[in-house]
């Protein structure tokens, strides 16, 4: 049999299905993990291959980051398997057509197989990484699947093993891991495979695809009613007359609950003066004072707890749809998950930027625990994501918060999305923007919600 990937011809044969490894990157968070198990089912029903499900690998809750991992996947299949194919919760996966696509590469050399993204325009969440020509570097989309060879993953696990990781903070975790992999031209670039899409699965482009996903967030039941968020928006004097206005002009009428917290009580908009000076960086001490008055009788008794930044753009209906998967009864932090020192033994947080969401049990255990600033000006979510590995309890990721703004993402990697939020108003117009990306709201019929329900 002749098979052919990027005009190299090889004599290959169809893996055996023993020869794949998948790893659905996973979180521990209840929602999640059903989730993830019913994605390792769907592969189950379809053959017997080996399904690992990513949070339940290690005590390491850095495994999320995929390099600390490498070691364990090199010594566990290294021997004995071909490929390791890694998946998110929402990728469906054709079997027999991912076995062909697979069979047309040489398995004993290098390879890292992807869906390519690329920057249009260099960006901050990849350091102004290929600042001359950005489109040049190529990611993967996580969310088509991605592989790598075994010889790959077994080389790759020695570096790791020998060399300590060099970036201390994980933001883009699909940008980092191709640059490691790539190791300034040392390694393998990514190579594209067309059967792997981020389609929908009923999509007419769909038909020659191995991976497929589902544009539309998951349905766990009703929206989470308004009454159930309080909404508290961290600001200053100084942006007063320039961001505020754009929250009133976009957000801020479908949130229920809302106070603007500030340096300065402005009884024009109104804002609160928490007695905390405001800080040019950092904003842990008026967070934690947010914190402390969401636990106060001086607000409504809610559920769920959302702290944005002045300049984060946010549709509050598409929050409600995706907190109606998640229990508020448990400790429950979501928003956009970064890492730092992951791989000595760090932490993840949620990025402030994006929107911190806190279901009002993470807020007891957080201030029971004694957590607190080191200092007013600490980094407020860097401050709560150590708060939050000491007590134990999981940071949990959505790809639909943004810390960055729209054009700061790869074009492809949005298409798929119904995103929730964006953040700063540098050199954009906010307000075009919300009207773009985040006001026409997907809203579900009854009927949708009652077919598509997905039970918590």
């Amino acid at each position: 049999q002749i098979c052919e990937l990027s005009h190299i011809f090889v004599l290959c044969v169809p893996p055996d299905l023993r020869e794949i490894v998948f790893v659905i990157q996973s979180q521990s968070n209840t929602f999640h993990v059903r989730q993830a198990e019913r994605r390792r089912e769907d592969l189950l029903k379809q053959k017997q291959p080996v399904v690992l499900l990513l949070h339940s690998l290690s005590e390491n809750e850095g495994d999320w980051s995929i390099l600390p991992l490498l070691p364990y996947l090199s010594h566990s299949f290294g021997k004995n398997s071909s490929w390791i194919v890694f998946l998110e919760e929402e990728t469906n996966v054709k079997l027999i057509a991912l076995i062909k696509v697979l069979a047309k590469v040489d398995k004993n050399k290098e390879w890292f197989l992807g869906k390519p993204l690329f920057d249009e325009e260099s960006t901050i969440i990849h350091h102004y990484a290929f600042a001359e020509n950005p489109s040049i570097f190529k990611y993967p989309d996580f969310a088509a699947s991605w592989a790598l060879s075994i010889p790959l993953v077994v080389r790759l696990a020695k570096k790791v093993k020998e060399e300590p990781l060099k970036s201390d903070f994980t933001i883009d975790l699909k940008h980092e891991v191709a640059l490691y992999i790539w190791d300034n031209g040392k390694g393998p670039h990514l190579t594209a495979v067309p059967e792997l899409c981020t389609v929908p699965e009923d999509s007419p482009q769909a038909s020659h695809c191995a991976t497929t996903v589902s544009k539309k967030p998951p349905l766990c039941g009703e929206p989470v009613n308004k009454e159930d968020i309080f909404v508290a928006v961290k600001t200053c004097k100084k942006f007063h007359s320039e961001r505020v206005p754009v929250i009133k002009k976009t957000w801020e009428k479908d949130a229920l609950f809302l106070e603007y917290y500030s340096d300065h009580a402005d009884p024009s908009i109104p804002t609160i003066n928490l007695g905390v000076p405001n800080t040019e960086r950092g904003h842990c001490g008026k967070t934690f004072a947010i914190l402390q008055r969401f636990l106060s009788s001086a607000v409504p008794d809610t559920k769920w707890l959302l702290i944005v930044d002045d300049d984060t753009l946010i549709s509050i209906p598409r929050l409600q749809v995706l907190l109606s998967c998640y229990d508020s009864s448990e400790p429950v932090s979501l928003g956009e998950r970064y890492g730092y020192g992951l791989s000595q033994g760090g932490y993840s947080y949620i990025t402030g930027g994006g929107g911190m969401v806190f279901s009002r049990e993470a807020v007891v255990r957080l201030l029971k625990s004694g957590c607190k600033c080191y200092s007013n000006d600490a980094p407020d979510d860097m401050v709560l994501g150590m708060c939050l590995n000491a007590l134990g309890l999981p940071v949990t990721h959505s790809p639909l918060f943004h810390q960055a703004r729209p054009e700061d993402y790869a074009r492809d990697f949005l298409a798929h999305q119904v995103p929730i939020s964006f953040h700063k108003h540098w050199n954009i117009d906010p307000i075009a923007v919300f009207n773009k990306w985040l006001k026409n709201d997907f809203t579900a019929s009854q009927d949708e919600l009652k077919s598509g329900k997905t039970e918590l």
